[in-house]
């Protein structure tokens, strides 16, 4: 007599699969490619006030450099720039905010550092300063007097557009 073929049963139903929501991203750093990072390193510590976290060196020169802003969590990296690469940026600026722009824009005229444009309130509402590290890329200073998150530059324009 034949085996009765056992009963089987019924394959799970696969959980309905949850989708994993992607996080939103953290802007993480921006790279400065330098033609020589140890200058750089001079000019982002010790007259603007960052504070190296990381440094590689290759053949006892630093290559890479890691800093940390004072305040809040901002980070640039410094970076040897490749042989015969240029630095030209244009159109990227690295902005640094303090609520001390004319006092600091003062105390780096007096370390020899020229100013490309000296603290002036902006049609925008906030007070910038224009310098250039040493490999020529642009940096503004600037306070926004608790408007960096607001939509100042919007607001400023519908005031401008009444006001005429």
């Amino acid at each position: 007599m034949p085996k009765k073929a056992k009963k089987t049963a019924k394959p799970k139903s696969k959980p309905k699969s949850k989708k994993a929501k992607a996080r939103p991203l953290d802007f993480n750093h921006a790279m400065v490619y330098a033609r020589d990072v140890e200058r750089s390193l001079r000019f982002y510590s010790d007259l603007l006030g960052m504070k190296k976290v990381d440094e590689f060196r290759y053949e006892g020169k630093p290559i890479y450099a890691r800093l940390h802003a004072q305040e809040g969590e901002g980070t640039i990296a410094l970076h040897q720039l490749g042989p015969g690469a240029s630095t030209a940026s244009d159109g990227v600026r690295l902005y640094f905010e303090t609520p001390d722009l004319d006092d600091f824009c003062r105390s780096l005229q007096a370390k020899g550092v020229y100013l490309t444009q000296f603290p002036k309130l902006m049609p925008w509402g906030w007070k910038h300063a224009y310098l250039d590290d040493p490999d020529g890329h642009e940096i503004s200073l600037y306070w926004a007097a608790g408007g960096r998150m607001k939509k100042t530059v919007t607001q400023a324009a519908k005031k401008a557009a009444k006001s005429r």
